[in-house]
């Protein structure tokens, strides 16, 4: 991020007396960073390998004696202590391993932020050095506070004087004398600044004048004080936030997720938070800043995959789902009777362990409970017995006797962990139980999916038609409890994209954990949408939230993305009492162009024209249409000057690109262009105000509209400079 400096400017920092001090203290915590990574590299190739032969001279002394109850008790108080001192050896490693980690993404930049704070009045001040992580030194002295910190806030809060922060619920008054931002590299200072307002934000100010990336930036040394408010605000059921475009919603969610995986450390996986995200392209455009802060990446999926991962890729989507065909279902289901052909037996093969009148019998065990997840539930323990009592009957078939007596030397190995050769029949008969078991291990998870319950002949009898993706799920989940218990996160990007059935399936489907919904209701570009309103019903409907502590919204009203001229252009599109409540902090920059052409050849002869100066420009160009088909007969148009972006490619640094609006959500570039604003493409109507908000706010730096002929009126008035062609 830093900038070459005039050799005058470099001759005036060394002789700054505080830039002297503080490339003196980055060089000695630069040098405690590498001690720090030779000393853990150390441990964990010498010492623990030294551990490991300690622990095996220890397991050769054991003495496996288990003749009288004394040595018994004796050998079992042995192997309990080898247990305990493997334990600890296993903790002594995996703490190395995570220190060793922070020490690696810190000696990239140790850190970004001072503070000096006043903690008691008759104490002197102290100054915090905040990075990425955080880190103790060999004295366990914090030499660099993670951002996550309670004490890091004072930071964020952005204001000198009084101030404060909460550890475990205790709030802890201290006064903030100053607040220092750096921009370094590794062991070299470049440039600090003392700020004590946002509007002052040097290192925010400085990042916003960088061209667009490859991939999205952490935004950890920048977080602005109402962002802040998001990313540490409390653990609650549901927490909402309604951001203009470039008010950096996405960055604050994935700052958030790396903060709750900060406060909940010990408990907190990353396989128990999903991620939401409107394409692959956005997908892959952000998959590297939870790792850049030292964090794994959440399991993500777009609507498309969620559904893949259920194993019905085949169905529609279920995106145009009416909601009201859900609760049609929610209020007929447990006063549904099932019929013998809404049940099927398990079979693997040509063998039947399972027949359909075993589950039909299963469920006549249970005529007073109403159908749902308990009823399932009762039944699925009935069919796992009967599943036991099955595969014991096989052990006891010759057939199965020869077949695994028969069995290559490999595959017994796989089953048993050895060639096995019975003594006797019983001996038979018990390894035929573990082959079997082997075997059929699969079917115990058939039976917890209940794939013995055909969903879609019961959907069929409730809706009269074959169910979509969105149904299928929401069905099985309100019979069988279908869903991921162990989520405790949810985080959905771009929310208002989504429609209320699909919100809907979610909700149930993760219904115990936490969710995080983000987006701008200004850029919904599909009809049928959710609305917020809608989304705290739904919330609300599924058990989430219980009482209005449980549920939060919160907004986001400045722009970080475009300049003054984008953010005004696009803003300009909706009424103008919000217009003046939102404001852009990036600097001036060029007006906004819509070049109104007569005709065809004259618009593609413009386009070819704005491809070949944008190509001569640094920075990445995205030329997004209203529609897919347009985005292919543009680039075929354009040729090989352009390129037109599919849904697994990754966003190239620089060059010009062409893709569907759809495809640009949550994306930025340097420069947009947007063709076709004619008023036959973008009419005049709520539908394509949205659609043409989120495409201009995809800029960085420069807009050009592009008419054949007359453009569309939602444009009157707006500041454009407007060129006749």
């Amino acid at each position: 991020m830093s900038e070459a400096l005039t050799n005058k400017q470099q001759k005036a920092l060394q002789n700054d007396p505080v830039f002297r001090e503080e490339q003196e203290k980055l060089s000695e915590t630069y040098k405690k960073l590498l001690e720090l990574r030779d000393e853990l590299n150390h441990r964990l190739e010498v010492t623990h390998k030294e551990a490991a032969k300690d622990l095996h001279d220890m397991s050769e002394e054991i003495t496996q004696d288990y003749g009288s109850d004394d040595e018994t008790m004796e050998t079992l108080a042995a192997i309990e202590t080898l247990n305990s001192v493997i334990d600890s050896y296993n903790q002594a490693h995996d703490f190395d391993v995570e220190k060793l980690r922070r020490v690696m993404v810190l000696l990239r930049q140790p850190y970004f932020a001072k503070v000096t704070l006043k903690m008691h009045p008759n104490h002197p001040p102290r100054d915090i050095y905040i990075g990425v992580a955080g880190v103790m030194d060999k004295d366990s002295h914090p030499l660099i506070v993670d951002w996550r910190s309670p004490v890091a806030e004072t930071y964020y809060n952005q204001e000198n004087g009084k101030t404060s922060y909460k550890v475990n619920g205790k709030r802890h008054d201290v006064e903030l004398l100053l607040r220092r931002q750096f921009d370094l590299t590794e062991d070299k200072l470049n440039m600090y600044f003392d700020t004590t307002v946002a509007i002052e934000d040097a290192l925010l100010l400085k990042a916003l004048k960088s061209p667009h990336t490859e991939k999205l930036q952490a935004i950890t040394a920048t977080i602005q004080k109402e962002q802040n408010a998001v990313v540490r605000h409390s653990d609650i059921p549901a927490l909402i936030v309604d951001g203009i475009a470039g008010s950096g919603k996405t960055s604050v969610m994935l700052q958030r997720i790396a903060y709750l995986f900060y406060q909940q450390r010990e408990t907190l996986k990353a396989d128990q938070v999903y991620l939401f995200t409107p394409n692959n392209v956005f997908q892959s455009y952000i998959d590297t800043v939870l790792p850049s802060l030292g964090e794994s990446n959440p399991q993500s999926f777009t609507w498309r995959n969620f559904i893949e991962s259920q194993g019905i890729a085949d169905r529609a989507n279920g995106r145009d789902t009416d909601p009201a065909e859900l609760k049609k279902m929610e209020t007929t289901v447990k006063g549904l009777t099932l019929e013998p052909d809404d049940l099927r037996g398990i079979s693997v093969g040509d063998v039947q362990l399972i027949k359909a009148s075993q589950v039909k019998n299963a469920f006549a065990k249970f005529p007073r409970t109403p159908l749902g997840p308990r009823l399932i539930a009762m039944v699925k323990d009935v069919l796992h017995e009967r599943l036991e009592t099955r595969l014991t009957n096989l052990s006891r078939d010759e057939g199965v006797h020869e077949e695994m007596l028969g069995a290559d030397i490999e595959d017994q190995i796989a089953v048993f962990g050895e060639p096995i050769n019975p003594v006797d029949e019983a001996d038979t008969t018990r390894l035929a139980k573990l082959y079997v078991d082997h075997k059929y291990s699969d079917v115990h998870d058939l039976i917890e999916t209940a794939g013995w319950l055909r969903i879609d002949r019961i959907g069929q009898r409730l809706l009269g038609h074959q169910l979509n993706a969105a149904e299928y799920l929401y069905l099985r989940s309100l019979i069988t409890g279908a869903g991921d218990r162990n989520a405790r996160y949810v985080m959905v990007d771009e929310v208002q994209d989504y429609s209320p059935a699909q919100l809907m399936v979610m909700a149930r489907y993760f219904s115990n954990a936490h969710f995080m919904l983000l987006g701008d209701a200004r850029q919904s570009i599909f009809e049928g949408s959710v609305s917020f309103d809608q989304l705290e019903q739904i919330l609300k409907d599924a058990g989430i939230t219980k009482k209005d502590a449980d549920i939060k919204r919160l907004k986001l009203l400045t722009s970080y993305r475009s300049t003054p001229e984008i953010t005004n252009l696009f803003m300009s599109l909706y009424e103008r009492n919000e217009a003046i409540q939102t404001h852009s902090v990036q600097c001036k920059g060029v007006a906004a162009k819509l070049l109104v052409t007569k005709d065809a050849d004259t618009y593609l002869d413009r386009l070819r024209k704005l491809v070949e100066e944008q190509r001569e420009e640094d920075g990445l160009t995205a030329i997004v249409t209203d529609d897919r088909a347009r985005a292919h007969w543009i680039g075929k148009q354009l040729g090989k000057s352009v390129r037109v972006l599919e849904d697994k490619d990754i966003l190239p640094l620089s060059g010009v690109v062409v893709m569907d609006l759809a495809m640009a959500k949550g994306l930025e570039f340097d420069t947009v262009i947007v063709p076709d604003v004619q008023a036959s493409v973008y009419e005049a109507t709520p539908r394509y105000r949205r659609r043409l908000y989120t495409a201009i706010s995809r800029a960085m730096h420069k807009v050009v509209l592009v008419s054949q002929g007359e453009p569309t009126s939602m444009l009157e008035g707006s500041p454009v400079e407007k060129e006749n062609l």
